[in-house]
């Protein structure tokens, strides 16, 4: 009997956290799972620790290919998977004890939610608490602030063709995959509680994204997205001119605010 949730996690030299992570999959409350491990032509010690915990525990499932880049391995990793659910779980992040009980609870029980996310905690380089809002079609054109790290059905995976691999740089995958899944609309359910711990360290791959490859990204994302930005610009605008409109008499400061509200509009799509 197949699995009920596929726990994705890719691997390139991730042998300091890789076992760390594995031990909070093992460590949860949800049993019905399993790991799919994908070694991404790493050069240190990840191979050996991954072939170790594929012998001890037959839930977790070992591959090992070229270096592809995250995408790419994502997309491979799920074509293996057997759940009906997925789960990314980067190989330096901590899964919490009872996300994903609650979470396939949510699930199972409404056939009309498609994801389910929540909120992290940072450790390593940084503490302290991530509070991750709810899922905004226009704020996700934006910037993206919901992790890779969300339960959602394979099925949407499969209907929106995966995980982008032709972005000019790795890093920002997820944030096209919950774009496509809002143009389809998918319902996202929050949960206000910790569901990851989120490790940061100068060495990650997000860290050293410099300004110029995000703007890369960005201006990808734009091109391919773009009468949905279109759309989403028209009408905010629409409905910020009407609140000024309506709130603002004099014209001098009515045509200030116009300057100001799309200064800030232009700060916004660059973050």
């Amino acid at each position: 009997m197949n699995p009920k949730l596929s726990i994705i996690i890719p691997c390139y030299n991730s042998s300091l956290t890789l076992n760390d992570t594995i031990i909070s999959v093992i460590s949860q409350s949800f049993i019905d799972w399993e790991i799919i491990l994908v070694n991404d032509g790493s050069t240190d010690n990840t191979d050996t620790i991954s072939l170790a915990w594929s012998k001890k525990n037959p839930r977790i499932r070992y591959f090992s290919k070229k270096n592809e880049g995250l995408a790419k391995t994502r997309n491979f990793a799920i074509s293996k998977a057997d759940g009906k659910y997925i789960l990314p779980l980067d190989s330096d992040n901590l899964v919490e004890k009872d996300f994903a009980r609650k979470a396939i609870e949510i699930l199972d029980s409404n056939q009309f939610i498609g994801v389910v996310h929540g909120n992290a905690t940072f450790f390593g380089e940084k503490t302290g608490v991530w509070k991750i809002d709810k899922f905004d079609f226009k704020k996700i054109l934006a910037f993206n602030y919901i992790d890779a790290c969300a339960i959602y059905r394979k099925a949407l995976w499969d209907e929106v063709g995966g995980y982008d691999e032709n972005m000019p740089f790795q890093g920002h995958e997820d944030w096209d995959f919950w774009i496509k899944l809002g143009l389809i609309n998918v319902n996202f359910q929050h949960l206000n509680e910790i569901t990851f711990k989120y490790f940061v360290s100068s060495n990650s791959m997000i860290r050293q994204m410099d300004e110029s490859k995000f703007l890369s990204n960005q201006d990808y994302l734009t091109r391919k997205y773009t009468r949905n930005f279109h759309n989403s610009y028209v009408q905010l605008l629409h409905e910020n001119t009407s609140i000024v409109s309506g709130l603002v008499k004099n014209a001098s400061a009515k045509a200030l605010l116009y300057v100001l509200f799309n200064r800030i509009k232009n700060r916004v799509w660059k973050k």
